[in-house]
């Protein structure tokens, strides 16, 4: 891009405002030529519809692909996720190498997971293998949890609960990682190195007695900012680099080296799994 970057947005955020000013850009109106759009995704959806055949120029780059969806939302990761195995099955792919127990070697990221209502008898036989067994639900499209002991005609993700998860001081954790996809051909895509984890106020228990205790199994800010202990100062949240830190500390280099770059291969495929289906977004775009 010659020049100064020209740029809209239809999201009135001082985060993205104050980065786009202090880089010299100038802004515009969305009726004019621009380089750089970051949109909602309505309008993502609006601009690059059938209807329209909105075509982005060379010098045009938006903050979202068409299909980003197909990745974002829960089922369509799963059923992408599952496809992208099949294909690398057919393909007598390496990749694909199973054990003796038919469980994936390399490919095994994703619990055992099924779709709701409309593979409901599936998980009816699977959960008959083992009543015992834990589920954690999810609706497809939002950030909310919970486990199975109620009913909804709402579309949801069930996934076998793994009740044995990695604890820092007894408590469960996750990791909020930010990637940039440039492109899917070829794919190149980059780790943002500022990741960030995120706790639970409560330790973790297995205890079917807690099952109900969102503070000790689900780490979203929303919830936890409502517990006792919640810290408002860090909001209970560690950057990665302390993280690693930690395990280099308490696992060893070695051991802390082999999970990042087990979590960047994770990446990798999940992006893989879904490139045919942005691919074919982008063919809009």
């Amino acid at each position: 891009m010659a020049g100064k970057v020209k740029w809209v947005t239809d999201i009135e955020k001082s985060v993205l405002i104050n980065n786009f000013e202090k880089r010299g850009w100038i802004q515009v109106a969305e009726n004019e030529d621009w380089n750089f759009y970051w949109m909602s995704v309505q309008t993502i959806r609006n601009v690059f519809s059938v209807e329209t055949g909105y075509r982005l120029s060379d010098d045009q780059i938006v903050n979202h692909f068409p299909n980003h969806y197909e990745l974002t939302r829960k089922d369509l990761m799963v059923k992408n996720i599952k496809r992208y195995r099949r294909e690398l099955e057919k393909e007598g792919s390496p990749l694909a190498e199973k054990d003796e127990n038919g469980k994936y070697i390399y490919l095994d990221f994703v619990p055992v997971t099924f779709m709701l209502p409309a593979d409901y008898n599936l998980f009816v036989e699977e959960f008959r293998k083992n009543p015992s067994s834990t589920w954690i639900m999810k609706p497809c499209d939002s950030k909310t949890s919970s486990f199975v002991s109620q009913s909804s005609k709402e579309a949801y993700v069930i996934s076998l609960y793994i009740n044995n998860p990695l604890l820092i001081g007894g408590k469960k954790f996750d990791l909020r990682l930010y990637v940039l996809v440039s492109t899917y051909r070829p794919l190149r895509c980059y780790m943002y190195k500022l990741g960030f984890c995120r706790f639970c106020t409560v330790k973790y228990t297995p205890s079917t007695s807690e099952l109900d205790n969102m503070f000790v199994h689900l780490t979203n800010v929303a919830i936890q900012k409502h517990g006792d202990d919640y810290n408002h100062i860090h909001g209970g949240k560690w950057t990665v680099s302390n993280l690693r830190l930690y395990l280099e500390s308490t696992r060893g280099k070695e051991v802390t080296n082999k999970l990042f770059d087990e979590i960047h291969w994770i990446i990798v495929q999940s992006l893989k799994a879904v490139a045919v289906s942005t691919v074919l977004g982008m063919l809009l775009v």
